[in-house]
């Protein structure tokens, strides 16, 4: 089956946490994501956007004033960076390491080969993977 011509201007990912201060700093100086908006006491939610370079893509942590249960899901839901620099991969994994966040073993091996996996303070994990991604 062939899709018609979705179009979009951008695509965020978006999940609520109970660890703001943490995940700004796992996101923001761990990873060195770029903080392109945040928002604060909008109907009840505070939150914080991080964008690439382009603002096309984007990831949003909120947090409610009643609280944001959010258990985290299994060892194969992934967020994954796609970054073709070695160089540009370690650093990015040696400073979560040097922030006390340990490489962890993937559940699909795929991502081993030339990935690094890393948990958030929530759980989720994070795939740096040193290829390309796809290509049109």
């Amino acid at each position: 089956m062939k899709f018609t011509n979705f179009q979009a201007s951008q695509i965020r990912i978006a999940r609520p946490t109970d660890q703001m201060d943490e995940m700004i700093t796992f996101y923001e100086t761990g990873l060195g994501l770029e903080r392109v908006a945040e928002f604060h006491g909008h109907q009840g939610y505070d939150g914080i956007v991080f964008g690439l370079p382009t603002l096309a893509y984007q990831l949003e942590f909120t947090s409610h004033e009643e609280g944001s249960p959010c258990p985290a899901p299994s060892k194969d839901n992934l967020l994954v960076f796609y970054i073709e620099d070695k160089q540009e991969q370690r650093k990015a994994a040696d400073r979560l390491t040097r922030m006390g966040y340990e490489e962890v073993p993937s559940e699909n091996p795929y991502w081993e080969e030339k990935g690094v996996t890393i948990e958030d303070p929530d759980g989720w994990r994070v795939v740096l993977m040193n290829t390309g991604g796809l290509r049109k």
